[in-house]
């Protein structure tokens, strides 16, 4: 399955890379790609077992604009789930869900799973379009980072032989420009400036779940673009 990048950042354990190497290969991926990661040897291989050639070929950066580069939809994993409309930041969907989401989907995506102990930073959870989780007990809701990505890739697995027709989707560099275009709209509307960063991140998540077909994506682009400049045209 050629669709998904799975790419994690600063994992501090060799072996839970191994496992995740063998993950992926148990359910058809191999698009691998580390961000920073601790220093790999004999035990990520152990772990890995038939999937050595995974790791072998996978990329390692030390950014995560790197990591997903060419990558038009990025989705973030998180084991803390908040609920409440102020508290959008970790509102995440649950792997099921995304998976059923995803399914019709025309481009490369993003699967970013954060550190052991500390996960993604808020920084990195702000650059996802989406967030994931695996649904467990409030008790203890937090998994070992190769149990989270085989239940995950578990769940994109079940949906490779129920592909819906596949639509055409925006780039990485289109979604950037939407972006700034509301970006833009913000500022010409005097929208609170406050307020501005957190409005953006939730326009950005509520574009990543929706998943518009290129064409929905450039007229939402369009609208929004004519608007910020029609306005700016009045103000000057």
């Amino acid at each position: 399955m050629g669709d998904f990048r799975v790419v994690l950042v600063e994992p501090e354990h060799e072996g839970n890379v191994g496992a995740v190497a063998r993950a992926m290969g148990n359910f058809a991926f191999d698009d691998l790609c580390m961000v920073n990661p601790c220093p790999l040897g004999d035990e990520a291989l152990k772990r890995a077992k038939h999937a050595g050639h995974i790791l072998s070929k996978a990329a390692i950066v030390d950014t995560l604009d790197e990591a997903v580069k060419g990558c038009s939809l990025v989705v973030g994993t998180t084991g803390v789930v908040t609920h409440g409309p102020r508290r959008y930041i970790r509102i995440p969907m649950p792997a099921r869900e995304l998976a059923a989401k995803t399914a019709g989907y025309e481009g490369r995506i993003a699967l970013l799973f954060g550190r052991e102990g500390l996960g993604l930073t808020q920084d990195e959870l702000a650059r996802c379009d989406l967030l994931a989780h695996v649904p467990s007990s409030d008790e203890y809701p937090t998994l070992n980072l190769s149990h989270a990505v085989s239940i995950v890739l578990y769940e994109l697995y079940q949906t490779r032989g129920h592909r819906l027709s596949r639509n055409p989707v925006s780039s990485e560099e289109e979604r950037e420009l939407l972006h700034k275009y509301f970006a833009r709209l913000l500022v010409a509307i005097d929208y609170p400036e406050f307020r501005r960063e957190n409005t953006a991140t939730m326009f950005r998540r509520m574009m990543g779940r929706s998943v518009p077909t290129k064409w929905e994506f450039y007229t939402i682009m369009g609208v929004i673009g004519d608007a910020a400049r029609i306005i700016e045209k009045h103000k000057r």
